[in-house]
């Protein structure tokens, strides 16, 4: 028995990319997650266990709201496959996410900026739906946390957008939307982390080299997603 080529090209990448990611997550989720953490009552604050039930419920709804943008995309890529055959149009699609991961890359390390203004696409939409988030605050019960958590999960982030590429290409909608699930679990240690080791998180955020080294592990990631036939961990039977 081998490993499945979807599960090594797709889900294991999308994860592996969701850990490197944790790089960028720690400064744009972090004050999230510590806003929301003083917004609770000084009862569950002061209650490990419930804290951290309440934290791992937002990261829940926004790693919801990940999976159905990936069902989204999914959606989406099947129709933009439909006209082209000889699976060309999937082709594209990997090729286009290679692409954006590589940029995703360069811009964790350091060395492409520019990808920042990737962000601005989701700007217009997280506008009309901020104020919905807002409202929810302060959090007082854990469907107030899921529903803030899955409008959280809608904050523009050019690595989120870097992983829906990588699930349009995944090749039908439920591999999308597992794709984009396996991202959001990939993000959750540190996102939850944030509240446990902050201190430890931000100074490996804060090292270039660091940095400079998981850009560099996310470019590999690109290009093993763009040639599924060099993953090594492409067994067969």
């Amino acid at each position: 028995m081998g490993f499945d080529i979807a599960f090594n090209t797709s889900y294991l990448v999308a994860f592996i990319m969701g850990v490197f990611s944790s790089v960028h997550c720690i400064g744009m989720c972090g004050s999230i997650i510590g806003t929301l953490t003083l917004s609770l009552s000084s009862n569950i604050r002061n209650n490990q266990k419930r804290l951290f039930f309440f934290v791992l419920i937002y990261n829940i709804g926004r790693i919801s709201s990940y999976t159905l943008a990936g069902a989204i995309v999914g959606s989406l890529g099947a129709l933009f496959n439909l006209p082209i055959t000889d699976g060309q149009g999937n082709r594209i699609l990997q090729l286009f996410s290679a692409t954006i991961m590589i940029c995703a890359g360069f811009y964790i390390a350091g060395w492409f900026p520019h990808f920042a203004y990737i962000e601005k696409l989701g700007s217009r939409f997280w506008r009309l739906i901020e104020p919905f988030g807002r409202q929810l605050i302060p959090i007082k019960t854990h469907l107030h946390a899921l529903l803030f958590g899955m409008i959280w999960g809608w904050l523009p982030c050019g690595l989120v957008y870097a992983a829906l590429t990588l699930s349009a290409s995944a090749g039908n909608v439920l591999k999308s939307s597992l794709t984009m699930l396996a991202f959001g679990l990939g993000t959750l240690p540190a996102v939850i982390g944030v509240g446990i080791m902050t201190s430890i998180l931000t100074k490996l955020s804060r090292i270039r080299h660091f940095k400079q080294i998981v850009g560099s592990l996310l470019v590999g990631l690109a290009l093993l997603a763009l040639f599924p036939w060099l993953n090594p961990m492409r067994l067969h039977a």
